[in-house]
């Protein structure tokens, strides 16, 4: 049940339209964390500031970052939705947003050529402050880490970091630049190889410029 009382948790944060006897296909078998946010009042959510997102990234408390419940709804059926039409998310991510052949082969080096990395809008971005701006940046070679931990080798971080500086951090203030890469067990799509860029209160101009225009799959009203 949902953190509402006796209602059933898909009925919180649904409109009387969309209300349905029994769970929706997409959110049945959510794990114990999901089906919580879930039952949880959009209006108990508190969004996250830019403090806060630095400090988690920082700490490595990436479990930390949620989305607001009905957002997380609104992702659970886009995901049910896409794996059905195209065997997997990570198919459409390949298909429709990066639309790289497969297999996917780089042209060189890591972040050696343009055409090997793309820049798009997170399209489920976490409960995040409205002027955090977080991005997802595609690589098609692979960022390498450590057999033992997981973590990146410090050669790949500072490959990064070398790219998120010259392509970021020229444009909007250092201070309000930060990147991460989720670990292994938060990673929702494992077959391409990305990490992420969140920034505060960048220009505008320059996140159309950046990627090419983009427009986050939670910004259209339907898929």
């Amino acid at each position: 049940m949902g953190s509402l009382g006796a209602i059933p948790f898909w009925h919180v944060n649904c409109a009387a339209h969309e209300l349905t006897v029994d769970c929706p296909p997409f959110l049945i078998g959510l794990s114990e964390k999901d089906r919580r946010i879930v039952g949880t009042s959009d209006l108990s959510f508190t969004l996250l500031t830019w403090q806060e997102v630095c400090a988690i990234i920082q700490e490595n408390r990436l479990e930390a970052f949620q989305r607001m419940p009905s957002e997380l709804r609104r992702y659970k059926a886009f995901t049910f939705t896409m794996a059905r039409q195209y065997g997997n998310i990570a198919s459409f991510i390949l298909e429709k947003r990066l639309r790289w052949q497969v297999p996917v082969q780089p042209r060189g080096e890591p972040f050696q050529y343009a055409d090997d990395v793309r820049i798009l809008w997170n399209d489920w971005p976490y409960g995040l402050d409205k002027r955090v701006v977080h991005l997802v940046v595609w690589t098609k070679f692979e960022l390498k880490a450590r057999q033992t931990n997981g973590d990146l080798t410090d050669k790949t971080r500072a490959e990064i970091d070398a790219f998120v500086t010259r392509t970021f951090r020229t444009r909007v203030p250092a201070e309000n630049v930060i990147w991460f890469r989720n670990w292994t067990s938060l990673k929702s799509i494992h077959d391409v190889e990305h990490f992420h860029v969140m920034m505060y209160n960048p220009d505008p101009d320059f996140i159309r410029e950046v990627t090419n225009g983009d427009v986050p799959q939670c910004a259209k009203a339907d898929w």
